[in-house]
């Protein structure tokens, strides 16, 4: 692979001494104020964080006159409360990406299986002589581009799409502070995860013309009356082991297919912000069943259990408190994996 960058510790804002993301910043911004053509990708499944940062990036290089096209391995289309964020109409359908893009930007994705079908541009794209940038904030990223803009201190990727928007020189029009926005106030916890810059950041966001209410709602706070009933049958069956997780507590839901007909992603994927609330334990688990025996599993953490270290473990990835991975079976036997994997997960400080 062709000789990469990769950056460190910035804090997701200025700060003293040597700042180790800089060079990949600017060089990426270098190489984006060049081209001519340039691919976006978000992760499967894509969230606000994902693709917010791609649509705002995608924005602002068909401002300056490139041509620029966003797309996901799946769905068909981006999720509902995600679609009014593409006011250019930047998304295309996977099958519309050229086989290898002449440079390619892949937002808020820690590995190649994060890419599902199109996962296969990234090695084309290099074997083809062009570059493939990779934007991240996880811990887990495994540096498969040959440009790694990737700070794991970053609350959300959308931060370090704002410095490479600002190293452009680019001014925040709303589309493209909605999109920054949206990625920024979902990967926080609605700020409950923000440093002082980030703060800050929002509301540099907000002068912008964002308005938070119409932003975050359909985001965070909008479902439709069937997701009552799913979440009453999903939780009226939820298990709580105390003695799990290194004795901390694990609390458990599973969502079947036949619970979630009808439904859309997001409504399921938002079950295990209810789970966590368990009072009584430190890791919260959903396990989705996306066809007959296959499931996505989110798991989230208080404070003391790393998940991202059990996530791996069971072939997955993310941060220290929330990460997730894909797994096939019996949900039993899911389960019995993940507390293992739990057992032996690092105690964080």
């Amino acid at each position: 692979m062709r000789g990469q960058s990769e950056s460190g510790r910035s804090g997701g804002g200025p700060s003293a001494g040597v700042d180790p993301v800089a060079p990949a910043v600017a060089e990426a911004a270098r190489k984006l104020a060049e081209a001519s053509d340039v691919t976006l990708f978000a992760h499967i499944n894509p969230d606000a964080d994902a693709l917010g940062s791609a649509l705002a990036l995608g924005r602002v290089l068909r401002r300056r006159g490139c041509t620029v096209r966003v797309s996901f391995g799946k769905p068909e289309l981006p999720p509902f409360s995600l679609r009014d964020l593409d006011g250019d109409g930047l998304v295309v359908p996977a099958d519309e990406v050229p086989a290898a893009p002449p440079l390619l930007v892949v937002c808020d994705t820690g590995s190649l299986q994060r890419l599902g079908r199109l996962a296969d541009r990234v090695p084309a794209t290099i074997a083809a002589g062009g570059d493939v940038i990779v934007i991240d904030h996880h811990v887990s990223n495994t540096r498969y581009g040959t440009l790694h803009v990737v700070d794991e201190h970053a609350e959300a990727t959308v931060m370090i799409v704002l410095r490479l928007l600002d190293e452009l020189g680019e001014e925040l029009d709303l589309p493209i502070a909605r999109c920054l926005y949206a990625g920024l106030v979902t990967d926080t916890r609605s700020f409950r995860h923000a440093s002082a810059w980030t703060h800050r950041v929002a509301a540099r966001l907000l002068e912008a013309g964002v308005d938070p209410e119409a932003t975050t709602r359909p985001l965070l706070d909008t479902h439709p009356f069937g997701w009552l009933s799913m979440l009453s049958g999903v939780l009226g069956e939820a298990e709580l082991e105390s003695a799990a997780a290194q004795g901390l507590g694990l609390v458990h839901a599973t969502v079947r297919l036949a619970q979630s007909d009808g439904l859309r992603s997001e409504d399921v994927d938002s079950v295990i912000d209810v789970v966590r609330t368990t009072s009584e334990a430190e890791v919260a688990a959903v396990l989705k069943e996306t066809a007959p025996q296959h499931w996505s599993v989110s798991l989230r953490a208080d404070s003391r259990v790393d998940v991202g270290h059990a996530a791996a473990a069971c072939g997955g990835g993310g941060h220290r408190l929330a990460s997730g991975f894909t797994a096939q079976g019996p949900a039993e036997d899911i389960i019995a994996a993940l507390r293992k994997a739990l057992d032996e997960a690092p105690l964080l400080d």
